[in-house]
């Protein structure tokens, strides 16, 4: 069945608009798509979305992480095997992490990486054909926000809250910010990591993410308001 942007798509559905607009200029084809030969299918069911000039998704609530080359994502090591770190993403599988996949590491200084820490790395491989495979570093060898997390607090949800948060229109992030310092990574995978300064804030902060998943604008920027005034009043 033919789709255009912004209807309710399924699996097996196609977007002739995706395809014209592959003639004139680069076309970036997100998750939820699939080019094959002069058409664009969809792979899952959710909303057909477009960004300007020409990025094209499927957006839906979905818990299950698919991998995807070049997201960020936050994983717990379950398994060391040899030199190689076995990683829980959420995948149907878990990634492969190598020591050597971080900032200055080599065989004589390995980094310190233990069973049950997690980290925050870059999804480099990704196909249905092999397995995930993770980084810790860009494409200079920098480590910059990626690595292990220490201390803080890890919880899940669902994909769509992720993205929603990360959208730079969305006021969530900067009205927390306003209120208290924090640190934050989120990750594609339906994770995110935030450490404050005392326990009663890290739960605050996680309660005010998780609650602004179907939230407008302005009741986003309420609900952190109303957090902060009632971690004022508890700390006076």
């Amino acid at each position: 069945m033919k789709a255009s942007i912004g209807d309710v798509v399924l699996p097996g559905d196609y977007c002739e608009e995706i395809t014209v607009a592959g003639e004139k200029t680069k076309v970036i084809i997100g998750p939820g798509l699939r080019r094959e030969l002069d058409r664009v299918y969809i792979t899952k069911a959710g909303v057909l979305k477009k960004r300007n000039p020409c990025t094209y998704w499927v957006d839906s609530y979905q818990k299950r992480y698919v991998p995807s080359r070049g997201e960020n994502v936050i994983g717990v090591v379950v398994q060391k095997a040899g030199d190689i770190f076995r990683v829980d993403v959420g995948g149907s599988i878990t990634a492969a992490l190598s020591y050597l996949s971080f900032e200055g590491a080599t065989k004589k200084n390995r980094p310190e990486v233990q069973m049950g820490d997690i980290v925050y790395a870059k999804m480099l491989v990704a196909s249905k054909d092999m397995e995930p495979e993770l980084v810790c570093v860009d494409s200079h060898g920098k480590k910059g926000r990626l690595g292990v997390l220490s201390d803080g607090f890890l919880f899940k949800c669902s994909l769509n809250l992720v993205r929603k948060i990360l959208n730079p229109s969305c006021p969530l992030l900067e009205s927390l910010k306003n209120e208290w310092p924090f640190e934050m990574a989120a990750g594609m995978n339906g994770r995110i990591w935030i450490k404050a300064n005392s326990m009663r804030e890290t739960i605050a902060l996680g309660n005010a993410i998780l609650g602004a998943e179907y939230q407008s604008d302005e009741e986003i920027k309420l609900i952190c308001s109303n957090i902060a005034s009632i971690l004022a009043g508890h700390i006076s």
